[in-house]
């Protein structure tokens, strides 16, 4: 067995007379926070040792030990029996490899033959990304099912579509709904692209160059279940694409939710009044008893600028790092794992959000017939009669203004009081400018027609299904 000294010095100390200054040691440290890799650490290693074996580099008895070994401390530290509170090693592949060396002797060294803590560390995150990935799909695909399921449930219902952020034209609530679903396809999509690229593996890079070893990537490839080996070890050891691209596609999607939870703060203020959080994602003040907040929304667009800044990060740590490995490069987990957990979390509380809010569908239908919101449907009306569209809306902007002088809408308008702007005004235009007329002939493919509404519910029960 290693004598209890050389178990704790760092697994590069026999190139140094001194050993490095605390604070030195304190500042260099990354096993708060990277080890949480402890798994995929011991799940590479395993791979690892088993290829070494089967390509005859280690004995196969030799190699059973570590990997037997391997399973064993994957077992302690899932029970608790070890933890990382107190441990004082540099990275987590020192901690494990000290924990092995001390469980099964110094057979323990033999693990990192023909590999570098520069590809090993690549490897780990590599497979971490890919759970990680897999696991914002998931909460992605959950919300994507809320916002279908009420707008299957509230199917016809009429708000206000804007632009502007003043009322433009009526449109079905579950097309709204649904526009968020969409959104939400594209950052799957997205994250599905982001996985094809993870899904390369870097061990058997070593520290820049690959090995003087006869190893087999490919069978390390298949253990761990990688779709490819990655071509160039100088290109993998540098490489922190996968990365940044990763957390570009999590930052579009805490972009989407912040678009939603700043709706979401609007429609439950008293002053819209569309909507009523549920208590479980409401709170309250602490001086004012009447106040119910949206503090779940809020905090979900809030923490919409943790991710960009986790993205910032990842950009500006890389910019201009020569190949292939450098130090700063153990920088870049935390903002990795920042924008997965606050991504993650941020979709699920909105998924929550979404399937508990209830929607004041009388107020939204009021709304929707307000601020002469059917003033194109009137434009459109006269088109259809043969009239030149800037006239159609010169004639319309009258029928505006008339309204407007007077304190009413235009479906107040008698047909006198049409016919007075225009001869050529008939019984049609009443079904013009009443908000269910108006989303009915919307019928162009996407529009917000009940027809096309329908045949996107379908669709995106096809996808989901």
């Amino acid at each position: 067995m290693s004598s209890p000294d050389s178990l704790n010095k760092p697994l590069w100390s026999g190139r140094f007379d001194s050993a490095p200054d605390a604070a030195m040691l304190r500042f260099s440290t990354s096993l708060p926070f990277d080890c949480r890799l402890w798994r995929y650490d011991i799940e590479g290693s395993i791979a690892h040792v088993e290829m070494l074996g089967q390509c005859a580099i280690l004995p196969r008895e030799e190699t059973q030990i570590i990997a037997d070994g391997l399973r064993n401390l994957a077992a302690q530290i899932e029970n608790g029996e070890l933890n990382f509170d107190d441990a004082s090693d540099e990275d987590i592949h020192s901690f494990i490899e000290r924990h092995l060396t001390a469980q099964i002797g110094p057979v323990a060294g033999k693990l990192h033959t023909a590999r570098s803590r520069n590809d090993q560390i690549a490897l780990d995150v590599r497979l971490y990304l890919k759970d990680a990935l897999r696991a914002a799909q998931s909460a992605v695909r959950a919300l994507q099912r809320a916002f279908l399921a009420r707008a299957e449930e509230h199917f016809g219902a009429i708000l206000p579509g804007y632009t502007h952020l003043q009322r433009a034209q009526p449109v079905l609530l579950s097309h709204h709904l649904l526009a968020y679903f969409w959104m939400l396809q594209r950052d799957f999509e997205r994250l599905e692209e982001n996985f094809a690229r993870a899904d390369v593996l870097p061990l058997g890079a070593a520290a820049l160059a690959g090995t003087t070893f006869p190893i087999d990537r490919q069978l390390v490839a298949q253990k761990l279940g990688f779709a490819a080996v990655s071509p160039n070890s100088l290109d993998t050891v540098a490489d922190r694409d996968h990365l940044i691209e990763s957390t570009a596609t999590l930052s579009i999607i805490a972009l989407h939710l912040s678009r939603l939870a700043e709706e979401m703060v609007l429609w439950t203020s008293p002053e819209w009044d569309f909507a009523r959080l549920s208590d479980a994602f409401s709170t309250g003040s602490s001086i004012m008893p009447q106040k119910r907040n949206p503090d779940s929304m809020e905090l979900v667009r809030g923490k919409a600028a943790r991710v960009f800044g986790d993205l910032t990060t990842l950009w500006t740590l890389v910019k201009s790092l020569p190949l292939t490995y450098n130090r700063d490069l153990q920088e870049d987990k935390e903002p990795l794992f920042d924008a997965f957990d606050t991504v993650i979390s941020s979709l699920q509380i909105a998924r929550g959000v979404i399937e508990t809010v209830v929607f004041n569908l009388e107020k939204m239908k009021s709304a929707a017939g307000g601020g002469f919101s059917t003033a194109t449907d009137v434009a459109d009306y006269l088109v259809r009669k043969g009239i030149p569209f800037r006239q159609a809306h010169e004639i319309t902007g009258a029928a505006v203004r008339q309204c407007e002088t007077s304190g009413r809408g235009l479906e107040a308008l008698s047909l006198d009081e049409w016919r007075a702007l225009d001869a050529r005004f008939d019984e049609g235009v009443f079904d013009a400018v009443s908000v269910e007329g108006s989303v009915a002939a919307r019928q162009s493919e996407g529009g917000t027609a009940p027809v096309r509404v329908r045949e996107q519910l379908e669709r995106a029960q096809a996808l989901l299904a």
